[in-house]
């Protein structure tokens, strides 16, 4: 007993010290950043402001992310993986947004708005589901999902790209603006309604969609856990000083707010000169687009990486697959609504570029998951189109 005692007495100190770093940098990274950028945007450090606004907002994006996986984790699928994709749309939408608003001084701001919408699934297609998917691949070999799940996303991904597709056309064969605005409005509600629909498809009638099937490994090593959860609850009590575990699921909500509100201010600094320095060394509306969707996603790729290490790659599709429609059917309608409200022409006539990218990317990822099994191979092949879209996107 002496010995035991002497040796967590011994350990207590640096494992505490460990253990609070391990769980508070992100907070206390992203707060220190805030004001860092902050302090560089009223000096008129344009490039070091938006550094730091940027670390800030990813940072207490994985916080938001964090608290919203706590809250996640007390329900089932699909709704754990639903309020980890709305939370992190949340965020997408106040940085889009904000960037928007730019565009009173800079209309030509709303290209880069637009090309943040389509790159938000271009990066959560192939950056988060590729990445994922290979690393499980790895260490897994072979990683089986709900087939359904894929089958289902990437049918909703598919009609709602054409229906994007819709004002473009009409663009392209010179009707009035008038007729593009309208067309856009249009397709805007239609994709609401879409989304109220998938969601009822989702959590109520189709739930057994967008869970994992009885062949999934998950299921055999959370009764592993479970039967070796008395000989860990030493170690697992460590976990258990983590400060929003102990909350209850309003608090955690609020919680979530109250970093997305932080987040708001380091967006700020972000837009703003974010785009003064894109301007200023004449960086394309794609290359920024993809900028502002790895910050806004960065993470949903933790926790899709997170996943697919522990053989979940069921919530990786459902994470990846569930934000991009998302990214579109909710961010689309919202931007839209904020945008007329501020006075700012925002129309879907998006570039061939970006309605092309996104279109293959779903017959990718239709073509990589619909039988239910994914290697590091279908990984790569998601990274490389990535590669290839970042490449055309800088120089188109």
């Amino acid at each position: 007993m002496e010995i035991s005692s002497n040796t967590n007495s011994s350990e207590t100190p640096q494992s505490s010290f460990r253990y609070f770093v391990e769980d508070y940098w992100d907070i206390f990274v992203g707060i220190i950043s805030v004001l860092i950028s902050f302090y560089l945007h009223k000096s008129g450090q344009s490039g070091l402001a938006t550094l730091f606004a940027a670390i800030a907002i990813g940072c207490l994006s994985i916080t938001v992310a964090e608290i919203a996986e706590i809250l996640s984790s007390r329900l089932q699928e699909p709704y754990g993986s639903f309020v980890l994709t709305l939370s992190a749309v949340v965020v997408e939408i106040i940085l889009l947004y904000i960037i928007l608003l730019q565009a009173l001084q800079n209309p030509s701001v709303v290209d880069t708005v637009k090309g943040g919408i389509i790159s938000a699934v271009i990066v959560d297609m192939n950056v988060l589901l590729g990445l994922a998917v290979f690393l499980g691949g790895l260490k897994f070999t072979e990683q089986q999902h709900n087939k359904e799940t894929s089958s289902a996303y990437t049918t909703i991904l598919f009609v709602t790209a054409i229906a994007l597709l819709v004002p473009s056309l009409l663009n392209e064969v010179e009707h009035s603006k008038k007729v593009v605005e309208e067309a856009s409005m249009l397709i805007a509600a239609t994709l609401f309604v879409f989304y109220i629909i998938i969601v009822i498809f989702q959590t109520k009638t189709h739930t057994h969609f967008f869970q994992s099937t009885a062949r999934s490994r998950i299921f055999r090593l959370k009764r592993k856990m479970a039967e070796n959860s008395n000989s860990d609850d030493s170690i697992g009590n460590n976990g258990d000083d983590y400060i929003f575990e102990k909350f209850n699921n309003l608090g955690l909500i609020l919680s979530i707010f109250f970093f997305i509100a932080i987040i708001a201010i380091g967006a700020e600094v972000f837009a703003t000169d974010g785009i003064k320095i894109a301007t200023q060394y004449g960086v394309s509306a794609g290359i920024s687009g993809l900028v502002i969707a790895i910050v806004a996603v960065s993470p949903e790729i933790m926790t899709a990486i997170k996943a697919a290490k522990n053989d979940e790659i069921q919530r990786v599709v459902n994470i990846a697959m569930g934000a991009s429609t998302v990214s579109i059917l909710i961010t689309v309608p919202v931007l839209m609504i904020l945008a007329y409200a501020s006075g700012i022409r925002f129309v879907l006539d998006f570039n061939p570029l970006e309605i092309g990218a996104l279109l293959l990317t779903i017959i990718l990822a239709w073509k990589t998951t619909d039988d239910g099994d994914t290697n590091y191979f279908e990984g790569i092949a998601h990274l490389m189109f990535f590669v290839a879209f970042a490449i055309i996107a800088a120089y188109y």
